[in-house]
């Protein structure tokens, strides 16, 4: 059965993931919900202007006073800049399993912080909310977000043709991976979970 705890702050080595606010939106936007290098990426379109980013984080915003509402902005601990997002959601109480979907700024790419930050809410989800499965999906034009899975124990499953249509009005095959709690539990068992929580 899962055990919900809302989205607490979680921290790692580099990484704060916080809950978002609304004085987030101008970070959000700049730093990468208006870049198409990222959103290329995601279902939704780049957004144009910063009222877009701010009706989204409204919704975001409004989504914490749901225990089952799992959604973090990514932090760097060592200047406070917000560079992406993860959340956990789908969540099927009937198996147990549930998704997670990441999105990090193009200036951060390739310096580890989207396998830090997939890590931490992985090692979150299985260890304290009681989770069984978490799945992931990404373009397989977008290979990088591949490594990024299979670097938190990730183990490909198949290609689903088509399963989504971005906002460019174009088909996208999908690589789906996926992880068991206790195949991650068993290769992470030194006794010490990856992330901390803080109150």
């Amino acid at each position: 059965m899962i055990m919900y705890e809302g989205t607490p702050k979680i921290e790692t080595k580099r990484l704060t993931l916080r809950r978002l606010e609304h004085i987030d939106a101008q970070s959000v936007y700049d730093n990468w919900i208006s870049d198409e290098r990222v959103t290329d990426n995601r279902i939704n379109a780049a957004h144009k202007s910063i009222s877009e980013t701010v009706e989204r984080l409204v919704k975001i915003v409004s989504g914490y006073d749901s225990k089952d509402f799992c959604y973090w902005g990514v932090e760097l601990k060592s200047c406070g800049e917000l560079i992406g997002e993860i959340d956990l959601y789908n969540f099927d109480s009937s198996t147990g399993n549930c998704e997670v979907s990441y999105s990090i700024g193009y200036k951060w790419w390739k310096q580890g912080y989207g396998t830090e930050a997939l890590r931490a809410v992985v090692d979150y989800g299985f260890r304290y909310m009681n989770i069984h499965k978490i799945s992931a999906a990404h373009n397989t034009d977008n290979p990088a977000s591949g490594k990024i899975m299979s670097k938190v124990g990730m183990v490909q499953e198949g290609i689903i043709k088509h399963m989504i249509r971005n906002s460019k009005n174009q088909y996208k095959d999908c690589a789906i991976w996926g992880i068991l709690q206790e195949d991650y539990l068993k290769n992470n068992d030194n006794g010490q979970p990856y992330m901390t929580i803080k109150d």
